[in-house]
């Protein structure tokens, strides 16, 4: 085992509360159905004043295009609250060429699902509202103020500024930007916030963060109460995140050695192409080994079942 690894492995291990920022960690504390009270809190603290969610139910996260060819969309996590309002939810680690355009593909197949497959006539296109929450970890959205950490973007006209359609939303939470201590949390949402970024440096719950949706937080979060198979699977997901992290810190150096701006780029590509895809096919071989459901497999390794299935 390279030292690397042996580190990863140590300090997952030493690590009281889990990273949520992870997929397998992402899903447990958002998505199921312990976690709902911790989800309705949160898009509550995000919506206040203009909506108030009571309940949601989970819906399916993978939505196929309309034949073999077009591509589809995965997505974390979606709900629906009790008026039919979806909600998408995301993390990104780090920044992609595409990612609005990629906001927008998540969305678009959302809002075209709703439409019936006949009689579209009576249907006459009444959308339910949708909203894609995303938490952007390692990066900035280009051209937006570095003091603001929530981005709320709608379509509006652009010489008036009035909306011009309020049934879709886009609510980047930027991670980066948020750098309060714990006595400047003035609103439950900069709490919610803190909790999430400063989860694994915690050794123990803060008094400041108290509350019914806090002791959901705290005890999902809770690395002793994870189970063996999901501490292994936590523990996968974390070196995963943290493999890809280290191609792109090897890119970013390549970069500035090199002295061009496309080095960062071309050190990616290259990262990716040489252990990215290679080491997921390594993962998921050890987890086939130990007869993981291959749907976890797949979200721990970003392979596709077919994939997963074909590897011997």
């Amino acid at each position: 085992m390279r030292a690397s690894q042996k580190k990863a492995k140590l300090k997952a291990k030493a690590t009281t509360f889990i990273d949520p920022f992870v997929d397998f960690s992402f899903k447990r504390l958002f998505a199921s159905d312990e976690s709902k009270p911790i989800l309705i809190g949160l898009l509550n603290h995000l919506f206040v004043g203009r909506k108030l969610i009571k309940s949601i139910e989970y819906g399916r996260n993978e939505y196929p295009g309309e034949n073999a060819e077009e591509g589809g969309a995965v997505i974390d996590v979606i709900c629906t609250d009790a008026d039919g309002s979806k909600f998408i939810l995301e993390v990104q680690r780090g920044y992609q060429k595409y990612f609005k355009e990629r906001a927008l593909f998540y969305a678009s197949r959302v809002i075209s699902e709703q439409a019936p497959k006949g009689g579209r006539k009576d249907w006459a296109y009444e959308l339910t509202e949708v909203y894609l929450l995303a938490f952007l970890e390692d990066f900035n959205l280009p051209d937006c103020s570095r003091t603001e950490y929530v981005q709320d973007i709608c379509l509006t006209n652009r010489y008036t500024g009035k909306i011009f359609y309020d049934k879709l939303g886009f609510i980047f939470i930027e991670m980066l930007n948020f750098v309060k201590k714990p006595d400047e949390l003035e609103t439950n949402l900069d709490k919610w916030l803190y909790a999430l970024k400063h989860l694994t440096e915690f050794k123990k719950r803060p008094q400041y963060l108290s509350g019914p949706e806090f002791d959901q937080l705290f005890n999902l979060a809770s690395y002793a109460n994870l189970t063996k198979k999901e501490k292994e699977m936590y523990n996968t997901s974390l070196k995963y995140k943290w493999d890809n992290k280290n191609v792109l810190d090897y890119a970013i150096g390549e970069a500035e050695t090199k002295g061009k701006a496309k080095g960062i780029a071309e050190g990616i590509a290259e990262g990716k192409a040489k252990g990215e895809y290679a080491k997921a096919i390594e993962i998921a071989l050890k987890l086939k080994a130990k007869n993981t459901h291959l749907d976890e497999i797949a979200e721990l390794t970003d392979l596709s079942i077919e994939e997963i299935e074909a590897l011997v």
